[in-house]
């Protein structure tokens, strides 16, 4: 079993999922996780969690993401990017940079995801009942835009930079931004270039990851993140043989360096990530996670 996090620098075609069976055939491993969808257009970061480390997914749901890419203006389409039909009427329109800056969005706001997503609707992914031509009314969820910036303008489109919560569909932005203009616009390309604490610099391609030697993926590469760089914001302690046996067996345990901690992260070894513990009352620690 390979338990690991790995980052990849996932190619264009690809959907998120058909990333995840690719890193199943080539590793052999089975249980292999993403943290947070890219649409098959986009390119960019998507960490991977493999073996008993897909356990570790919850404490990363709501990490915020960093985007670069492009918009183009001037018409809309039905999935608010570049693969989707155009919508309306298709016009001809260069925009300043401070007309265009002015429509930007900040801080928290209502947005509606695109029909054409995965998110579900009595249970049922929105995008499937789109393609069939059925009504799909989508809920506008809270999302957060920490940073949105127009680096360029030329002719009908527009450079970006952008910073938002999880959950936020980047598409809507540039939806909405072509609708505060009243003259359509889509997104037409992106690239994530952080998720959470994951950036490109960590990122390996896919092609690239395929033609290692079987023996460097299944020995601990250093294409994996250091599991002592995982969930960098919380302290980590190498535990004592019985401070690990207790863990094992669903016992709390006495970490008195952490009393101002609500979770720690527990080595058996200098690499092997045990367990994710977590402060139930002054220095007196529960296993929330153990992965052994």
């Amino acid at each position: 079993m390979i338990n690991a996090v790995l980052v990849i620098d996932k190619p264009a075609g690809f959907t998120s999922h058909d990333v995840v069976n690719r890193i199943r055939r080539i590793t052999g491993e089975k249980s292999v996780g993403h943290l947070g969808t890219l649409d098959p257009m986009a390119t960019g970061v998507l960490p991977l969690v493999l073996g008993r480390f897909t356990r570790l997914a919850q404490f990363f749901k709501d990490s915020s993401k960093v985007y670069e890419g492009e918009i183009r203006f001037g018409f809309a389409t039905d999935t608010y990017d570049a693969e989707g039909e155009p919508v309306g009427a298709v016009v001809s329109i260069q925009p300043t940079l401070e007309e265009v800056r002015c429509q930007l969005p900040a801080g928290r706001i209502l947005q509606t995801p695109p029909a054409y997503s995965a998110k579900k609707i009595n249970g049922v992914a929105a995008y499937k009942l789109a393609r069939q031509d059925k009504p799909v009314e989508m809920k506008a969820v809270e999302v957060e835009v920490h940073r949105f910036e127009i680096q360029s303008i030329f002719g009908d489109r527009a450079r970006f930079v952008a910073e938002v919560s999880a959950g936020t569909y980047i598409r809507s932005l540039a939806h909405d931004l072509g609708q505060s203009l009243g003259c359509g616009a889509h997104l037409s390309e992106l690239r994530r270039t952080r998720a959470g604490e994951f950036e490109l610099s960590q990122a390996i391609t896919l092609d690239k990851f395929a033609y290692l030697p079987p023996i460097e993926i299944s020995s601990g590469s250093s294409v994996w993140v250091h599991p002592r760089s995982i969930l960098r914001e919380l302290p980590c302690v190498t535990g004592s043989s019985e401070v690990i046996s207790y863990l094992g067996n669903g016992r709390t345990v006495n970490l008195p360096e952490f009393s101002d901690a609500p979770l720690v992260k527990v080595f058996s070894s200098q690499t092997n990530l045990f367990a994710i513990v977590q402060r139930i009352a002054g220095t007196l620690f529960r296993p929330k996670v153990v992965i052994g």
